[in-house]
C-alpha cells in the first residue's frame, strides 16, 4: 500500500514538474509572441485615442473600456479559432497570410508618410461628422463601432504575427499562448490608450493646485499630450514600416526567393561577430534594411492602388 502511495506521489510530481515546464514554455512563447506584434501595438495605442477627440470627459473611459472589450472579442472569439484551424490544418498557408497582412502594414505606414508629405489627401474614416451625432446613445454606438472596426485589422495583425512564433507548439499551448497575448496586448494598449486620453484632465487638475510644484507639472502634462501622440504616431508608423518589411524579407525567403534575406543577412555577418554588441548590432542592420524594405513595397501599393483608383473613376465618367 505505501509502495503504491509512493508510486503515485512520485507521478504527482512528476506531472507538477511537467506542468511547471509548460508553463514556462507558454510563458516564453508568450513572451516572443508579443514582442513581435510590438510594431502593431505601438500603432494601435496611436490611433485609437482620436476616437474619443470632441467626446465629453465623463464619457472617455466607459468609451475607450467598451472598445476594448470589443478588442478582445475580436482577437478571443472571431481570429483565434480561425487562426488555430488554418495552422492546424493548413498551416502552408501561414506564410502566404503572414505576407498579405505584412504588405497591409507597409501599406499603411507608406500612406501616413505620403499624407504627411501632402502627396495624397489626409482621410480619417472614422471622423465624419455630417453623419456622426455630437453627442448621446447614438453617438457612443457610432465611435465604438469605427473602433472595433478599425481593431478588428490591426487585431488580425497581431494574432497572425504572434501565431508565427509559436507555430510549432501543439495545438492547446499554442492556443494558451495566443489567448495570453490577446489578453495581455488588449489590456496593455487600452491602458496606455486611457492614461493618454486622461493625462490632460490629469493635468489641468493638477495646474490648480496651489503648490508650484504641481502646478508645474500639471501645466507640462497638457502641453505635452499632442507631442506624445504626435511622437506615438511617427514611431507607429517606422515601427508597421519596420515589421511589415521584415514579414515580407522573412516571407520570401521561406517561399523560395532568397536573394533579399540572403543580401540582409551578409550584410549582419560582419557586425554580429563583434564581441558583447554583436547581436544588438545585427538586430540594427536587420531592422534599418526591413525599414527600407517596408517603405518600398508600401511605396509601391500606394502606387498601384492610388492607379486603380484613377482608372476607376476615368472609366466611370466614361461610361456616363
Amino acid at each position: 500500500m505505501a509502495g503504491g502511495l509512493f508510486a503515485l506521489l512520485d507521478d504527482v510530481a512528476a506531472l507538477v514538474k511537467l506542468s511547471a515546464a509548460s508553463l514556462d514554455d507558454v510563458a516564453a512563447g508568450a513572451s516572443r509572441a508579443g514582442v513581435k506584434a510590438a510594431g502593431v501595438v505601438v500603432d494601435d495605442a496611436a490611433v485609437t485615442p482620436k476616437f474619443v477627440e470632441g467626446v465629453s470627459p465623463k464619457r472617455e473611459l466607459p468609451i475607450i473600456q467598451r472598445i476594448a472589450l470589443g478588442s478582445l472579442v475580436n482577437k478571443i472569439v472571431i481570429i483565434l479559432p480561425i487562426i488555430l484551424l488554418l495552422s492546424q490544418f493548413l498551416p502552408w498557408l501561414l506564410t502566404p497570410l503572414l505576407m498579405v497582412g505584412g504588405t497591409y502594414l507597409c501599406y499603411e505606414g507608406a500612406e501616413k508618410i505620403f499624407e504627411k508629405f501632402g502627396w495624397i489627401t489626409h482621410h480619417e474614416e472614422h471622423k465624419d461628422d455630417d453623419e456622426r451625432p455630437a453627442d448621446g446613445a447614438a453617438a457612443e454606438k457610432k465611435i465604438v463601432r469605427s473602433a472595433i472596426t478599425t481593431d478588428f485589422v490591426l487585431s488580425c495583425e497581431i494574432m497572425v504575427i504572434a501565431l508565427n512564433e509559436v507555430a510549432s507548439e501543439a495545438l492547446l499551448p499554442r492556443a494558451i499562448i495566443l489567448a495570453i497575448v490577446a489578453l495581455a496586448i488588449t489590456v496593455g494598449v487600452y491602458g496606455v490608450v486611457a492614461l493618454i486620453v486622461k493625462m490632460d484632465d490629469i493635468g489641468l487638475h493638477l495646474a490648480t493646485k496651489d503648490a508650484p510644484g504641481p502646478q508645474k507639472f500639471g501645466r507640462f502634462l497638457v502641453g505635452a499630450m499632442p507631442k506624445l501622440l504626435a511622437l506615438l504616431s511617427v514611431v507607429g508608423t517606422f515601427a508597421m514600416l519596420w515589421v511589415g518589411g521584415h514579414i515580407i524579407l522573412v516571407g520570401t525567403d521561406e517561399l523560395g526567393f532568397h536573394t533579399l534575406y540572403g543580401f540582409v543577412h551578409h550584410l549582419e555577418e560582419p557586425v554580429a561577430v563583434i564581441a558583447a554588441v554583436g547581436g544588438f548590432l545585427g538586430w540594427l542592420v536587420n531592422t534599418f534594411f526591413s525599414l527600407i524594405l517596408g517603405a518600398i513595397w508600401g511605396a509601391i501599393v500606394v502606387g498601384v492602388i492610388l492607379g486603380a483608383k484613377a482608372l476607376f473613376r476615368s472609366g466611370k465618367r466614361t461610361g456616363h
